[in-house]
């Protein structure tokens, strides 16, 4: 699971990033500070933003925080918290894949089915990042790739010409790791461009078909252990 979860994580933000960016017209439901540049971008142009881009990261703010305590609440009571609340994001994600379905990809960036998907796709990402901060936080973030791209290349550097007197073992191994999430990451990309081309919103099945994965390969573990709280 020390690479199995953290890679189907990253496929996941990959997929629903993309799918959703094209059916949500600009979205950003993963890498959510995105919407903030197309929010200022859409101000630049003397254009009002969409709804679903002002309100994308105070919702995508609200879930963290609420998970969060939830979290805490969970484990105080002896419960496992990461496999409830995946199970959770699980229930986000088919509830987004259902809205497409049912009502058809949008027509535009504010009808109410688009607020609907793209807020619930949001608040799914959100609990992502969240779980994943507090419980893989030996993993890279799963939804920005700009770190996990930039350590693969300068550990790549290194491992080509190690500096003198230095095991590159651990670079070695950081770099099989890192490059394994990236790879996941552009993985989920792809596939979403290809399943939309050739199912439109019926792709939309396939992120809660992962997270059942990701739910899956959690029972087969040990419960996770949640970092320390920060004082």
């Amino acid at each position: 699971m020390k690479y199995l979860l953290p890679s189907l994580l990253c496929f996941n933000a990959g997929f629903v990033d993309t799918a959703g960016f094209v059916a949500l017209h600009g979205l950003f439901a993963a890498h959510v500070t995105g919407n903030l540049v197309t929010f200022a971008a859409a101000l630049a142009d003397g254009r009002m933003p969409g709804l679903s881009k002002i309100i994308a990261v105070p919702v995508f703010c609200v879930v963290v925080v609420v998970a969060r305590l939830l979290s805490q609440a969970l484990a105080r009571r002896g419960i496992d918290d990461f496999r409830v609340l995946m199970a959770a994001k699980l229930v986000l994600l088919a509830h987004a894949g259902l809205v497409a379905i049912q009502l058809g990809l949008p027509l535009a960036a504010d009808t109410p089915n688009a607020v609907m998907m793209g807020m619930t796709l949001v608040s799914a990402m959100a609990l992502q990042n969240a779980l994943h901060r507090t419980h893989l936080t030996d993993a890279p973030p799963s939804t920005v790739m700009t770190g996990t791209m930039t350590q693969v290349l300068l550990d790549l550097t290194q491992a080509v010409r190690p500096p003198a007197g230095v095991d590159p073992a651990p670079v070695r191994q950081r770099l099989r790791r890192f490059a394994i999430f990236f790879t996941s990451f552009c993985g989920g990309c792809a596939v979403a461009a290809l399943l939309y081309r050739a199912a439109g919103a019926w792709c939309f099945l396939l992120p809660p078909l992962v997270a059942l994965a990701e739910i899956l390969l959690l029972s087969a573990a040990p419960p996770a252990e949640p970092a320390p709280a920060a004082h």
